[in-house]
């Protein structure tokens, strides 16, 4: 009986953990009609868009911020658990929940109608809301224009000691590692990390903020990071240091010429066993809509998917750029593939210009 009280205790106490995670002075309620949001999104972005949407329909949505945990905590409240919806970052995220079965299948000619093909599941299980694009920070003083257009430069010898990036195991890396994979195969994306470890100039570390600051102290010339944190550091006004750090650098959208830069998402998906599976579908189609899309593009500096939305002025003033148009879902697929990789080639323990 020992061993299967110490089972009990340590599953108990990784629920209790789990539970913690999420934030648990925010109770979800089942109430007729409220739709109950498990988010990864911060207060401050989704906020504005939950209080409108109320105003708009009378529907009051009531959140859970999670900062981790998500999944964990929907497996175990089971089907009859309060969640209604998702609304998360990154592919893999909504990725897992799909392996897990935990998500309701919709369909809404409207997010059929505001969402690209290429952004949703074929099956209706989750919906892109917002694009970010997996991008190049180089150094303005020691990198000429032209001299790195692509993901493959990255894995150049004439790049060896002058790369940044945070860890490969970051959901972030993993995608856009998957999305090598779906365009080269395992082979060519394990020879391709291989290329671009030897040419760190430190182990992976830091986020992406940290990956400009590097290339501004000239520990190295180029990283990897998403659009948005470039126009976060620049327009930063509590931390002035990362407006510096953004002027040291500029963004270069890779692959142009070919298949185009990776994108990732944040999106939506309704929970299975949502009890109020209409009102969360309703949800997620205004999320999708102008009003909420507008947001997104103007709060977090992110690409809304909507046609016709305008893109924050900042953020045009990049230029446009050429996405790749592989399916998420593909993508999305290959990233155990990818996870497996970065174990094989030993990615993370890379040293600086090993």
């Amino acid at each position: 009986m020992r061993p299967k009280f110490f089972l009990t205790l340590i599953g108990s106490t990784l629920l209790l953990l789990v539970g913690m995670a999420l934030a648990p002075s925010q109770q979800a309620t089942a109430k007729s009609g409220e739709i109950n949001l498990y988010s990864y999104r911060q207060p401050f972005l989704i906020k504005p868009i939950l209080d409108e949407f109320t105003k708009k329909t009378g529907i009051k949505v009531n959140v859970v911020y999670a900062r981790k945990g998500m999944l964990e905590r929907i497996k175990a409240e089971g089907k009859a658990g309060p969640a209604d919806a998702v609304l998360t970052v990154d592919i893999g995220r909504l990725h897992d929940m799909v392996k897990a079965n935990v998500l309701e299948p919709i369909k809404s000619a409207k997010l059929d109608k505001n969402i690209p093909s290429h952004l949703r599941h074929p099956d209706g299980l989750w919906y892109g809301l917002t694009t970010r694009a997996r991008i190049l920070f180089v150094s303005n003083e020691r990198v000429k224009k032209g001299e790195i257009t692509s993901y493959e430069d990255l894995a150049n010898p004439k790049l060896k000691g002058r790369v940044c990036i945070r860890s490969g195991k970051h959901v972030y890396n993993i995608s856009l590692f998957a999305s090598i994979i779906a365009h080269t195969g395992k082979e060519g994306a394990k020879k391709w990390l291989n290329g671009l470890k030897s040419n760190l100039a430190r182990r992976p570390q830091g986020n992406d903020r940290a990956q400009a600051k590097a290339i501004y102290q000239g520990q190295c010339d180029v990283a990897v990071a998403n659009t948005y944190y470039f126009a976060k550091m620049a327009k930063n006004k509590k931390k002035p240091v990362q407006k510096k750090w953004a002027q040291a650098i500029r963004i270069v959208f890779p692959n142009q010429d070919d298949r185009g830069t990776h994108v990732n998402i944040s999106g939506a998906a309704v929970v299975k066993g949502a009890s109020n599976k209409a009102n969360a579908v309703k949800l997620i189609e205004f999320l999708s809509g102008s009003f909420a899309q507008k947001i997104y593009a103007d709060q977090n500096f992110e690409y809304p998917v909507k046609v016709g939305v305008p893109i924050n002025p900042f953020v045009q003033s990049w230029g446009t750029f050429k996405a790749d148009r592989v399916n998420l879902n593909a993508v999305a697929e290959n990233r155990a593939a990818a996870s497996r990789l970065v174990d094989e080639v030993r990615f993370n323990q890379a040293g600086g210009g090993s």
